[in-house]
């Protein structure tokens, strides 16, 4: 009998420390600490209006490193391959701005709306940024 009693002692001890080590794992992350980076963009989506085709289709999303950290964007992939972002590789600084230039193939009249998605370091790691507006076939009189 101490037998059996000292065995379920024993089953509930270790299935009772494996439950209080998961909860422990399941809680919450913690805020961000506040030393961070952050990155902080002027616009969020650029509007290029009527483009005419094989027009100018660059723009460039300036943004800001307004965190306590270095700033590293690891990607920046469009939603498609009319549209080709090129970005700084190297760590932008606390304070620090830098630009992402978006180029859109102009080549194809009609509508524009892409979307760029950029994933970095930062609090806010992933941001998506948006172009819109319209390719003209012909040109307006």
């Amino acid at each position: 009998m101490k037998k059996l009693v000292l065995s379920l002692l024993l089953v509930f001890g270790v299935t009772f420390g494996a439950f209080a080590q998961n909860n422990k794992s399941a809680a919450p992350a913690s805020k961000p600490s506040g030393t961070q980076a952050e990155i902080t963009f002027e616009k969020l989506e650029h509007d290029y209006g009527d483009v005419q085709r094989n027009g100018n289709g660059e723009t460039t999303f300036t943004y800001k490193n307004t965190g306590k950290a270095p700033l590293i964007l690891s990607n920046v992939r469009s939603s498609c391959g009319c549209t080709v972002p090129s970005w700084p590789r190297e760590p932008l600084m606390p304070g620090q701005s830098a630009g992402i230039r978006v180029k859109y193939n102009t080549a194809n009249p009609g509508p524009i709306n892409k979307s760029v998605t950029v994933e970095s370091n930062a609090s806010n790691n992933r941001v998506v940024l948006r172009i819109k507006g319209t390719v003209l076939n012909s040109p307006t009189n």
